[in-house]
């Protein structure tokens, strides 16, 4: 069959809108790579809508109670999950003390939860199990809502509006995240993209659980359940002493904040329980 002059003209706006299609798939994407490496967040709608616009929020008790209100689903329930994994290791230990064999699902699940907090279980002993007990545990909830306003100025940083980053969590691969305005000549670090709230607060808990960083957390912790506690935010908030640079101001001002905005930190809603 010939091909006349309107065939020919038809097929060549083709091939041009296939070029066109191939180049869009190949270099768009690597462009939006850079100016992610460069710290500029490529817009997503999802994650725009996905953090309230807490900044045009003008009457200050409305804003904090929003971005408490907001918050406070995730962090419970991240809670619940670190407080089943601690129930099954206080189960785990009364079969240690009973004698008995553990089954191959129950081994599985303890070799992920010691994987997940960083602690090498050498061996199925009590004094294991304690130590990894430390770590499994909850984080209060006021102490989190608090350190996530100061961190982020009540949910309007640059860090929460575009990589869903509420607690100023670092890494340090190239391209892994948003790179700050302010930082220091010669460091590398990039604050971290997440890409749902409950990423961000699983991660931070999983960091105060077992970075070496936040030891001191952890035995106060430890200390106030030997003695029947419950730990509060207000005793906890001292093992953050290596959160900031800051330091021991950086612990009077979340201690300051935590007096401060008491009544917007009790839920008047029904509570959930946290196992």
């Amino acid at each position: 069959m010939k091909t006349g002059k309107l065939g020919i003209f038809t097929i060549a706006i083709g091939l041009v809108i296939v070029v066109l299609l191939w180049l869009k798939t190949v270099f768009i994407p690597s462009q939006e790579k850079n100016e992610q490496q460069l710290g500029k967040a490529v817009k997503n709608i999802a994650v725009a809508n996905a953090v309230p616009d807490f900044a045009a929020i003008k009457v200050v008790s409305d804003k904090k109670k929003a971005f408490f209100d907001f918050l406070r689903p995730s962090i419970r329930h991240q809670n619940a999950i670190i407080q089943d994994e601690r129930n099954f290791l206080i189960s785990i230990r009364s079969q240690i003390v009973s004698d008995k064999k553990l089954t191959e699902a129950d081994e599985f699940r303890l070799q992920q939860i010691s994987e997940k907090y960083q602690y090498t279980l050498r061996s199925l002993t009590l004094a294991n199990i304690d130590t990894l007990l430390v770590r499994v545990d909850v984080i209060p909830e006021e102490m989190v809502l608090i350190q996530a306003a100061n961190e982020t100025g009540w949910g309007t940083s640059r860090f929460a509006r575009e990589g869903l980053n509420f607690f100023g969590q670092w890494c340090f691969r190239k391209g892994c995240g948003l790179v700050p305005q302010s930082r220091t000549e010669g460091l590398s670090h990039e604050v971290a993209l997440f890409k749902t709230v409950e990423d961000s607060v699983a991660s931070y808990m999983r960091n105060l659980n077992s970075n070496a960083a936040y030891s001191l957390l952890r035995s106060i912790r430890a200390d106030l359940r030997a003695q029947n506690k419950t730990p509060r935010a207000q005793d906890l908030v001292y093992g953050l002493i290596n959160y900031s640079e800051r330091q021991e101001a950086y612990i009077d001002e979340l201690l300051e904040m935590l007096r401060h905005n008491q009544r917007f930190l009790v839920d008047n809603n029904e509570k959930t329980t946290a196992a």
